[in-house]
């Protein structure tokens, strides 16, 4: 009888050894498939842009103004009218240039109009009319004016004036595909065309941590914009001017792969981990069949 109840008592053990294990097996397969589906949902909180946007709403959007020009900048400007050779002594000439060469006359090369530098008091030298004001202005304003000093001395009638930006660029850093600088065509550009000229953020960019650093006037001015958030279409970097810089910081994981000793550690720990785990199962596995 008592051998009886003693094989009895280990069977029964060994039963509720097997159970344990059954059950620890069990809750930690919820656990895992509840922290990937949690995981899973932060992942795309963290990587999905202006998440609370109002659909099939239409908003007002502010006129904006455009660039204006600032000391340093070079504009390309063209004066056009029916008498080419009257409208010709208001322009620069073309020059051509030639690959890893200096500039030549010559006509190999690539053709390019010469631009006219805005100095330090913001000012340009223009064949005829000569220094012109032009900090401060956009290009539409620009133009406008050298049509109105034209006309008023009367020297071209029914004229076209063209002025463009020749150094209208941006650099972007970060964590986007393809950091570098970019230049720009025209005088407007957002923060997400900038973006996804730089072929967008990688999966390790902050989507709420995009800095703009803007120097302008003699002032530097550090903006941050949450892209996960309409918001950003309010902020006043939103559309980007000539030499800003676009940063996207870092998530942790990131930041973290940039020191060896702290991803090293983190390693470790983690096999240490799997390691404990799959000891203490082989350990139940061993005693379930004894």
């Amino acid at each position: 009888m008592f051998i009886l109840c003693a094989q009895y008592t280990n069977t029964q053990i060994i039963a509720n050894i097997i159970c344990a294990a059954k059950t620890y097996m069990n809750r930690l397969y919820i656990l895992l498939i509840s922290c990937m589906l949690l995981v899973g949902c932060n992942s795309t909180k963290d990587v999905a842009y202006l998440q609370n946007l109002d659909i099939n709403k239409q908003e007002s959007i502010s006129a904006s103004k455009g660039i204006t020009i600032q000391p340093k900048d070079v504009l390309s400007i063209i004066v056009s009218c029916k008498d080419a050779e009257l409208a010709a002594m208001f322009n620069l000439p073309v020059v051509s240039y030639q690959t890893n060469s200096e500039i030549v006359s010559s006509t190999g090369g690539t053709q390019q109009l010469l631009g006219y530098a805005v100095d330090e008091n913001g000012e340009i030298k223009l064949p005829v009319l000569g220094k012109m004001k032009v900090a401060g202005m956009t290009r539409w304003e620009v133009q406008e004016k050298i049509k109105s000093e034209l006309k008023s001395r009367e020297l071209l009638k029914d004229m076209v004036v063209t002025v463009e930006f020749r150094n209208f660029k941006i650099s972007i850093l970060g964590e986007v595909k393809n950091p570098g600088s970019y230049s720009i065509e025209g005088d407007k550009v957002n923060v997400l065309e900038a973006i996804s000229m730089a072929g967008d953020l990688t999966i390790y960019g902050l989507r709420d941590q995009v800095y703009v650093i803007r120097e302008e006037g003699g002032e530097r001015t550090v903006y941050r914009l949450n892209l996960k958030s309409a918001e950003v279409f309010q902020s006043p970097a939103y559309y980007l001017k000539q030499n800003d810089v676009v940063y996207v910081q870092p998530n942790k994981v990131r930041a973290g792969e940039s020191n060896l000793n702290e991803n090293s550690m983190k390693s470790i720990g983690i096999w240490i981990s799997i390691a404990s785990l799959l000891t203490t199962v082989a350990t139940l596995v061993v005693a379930a069949k004894k």
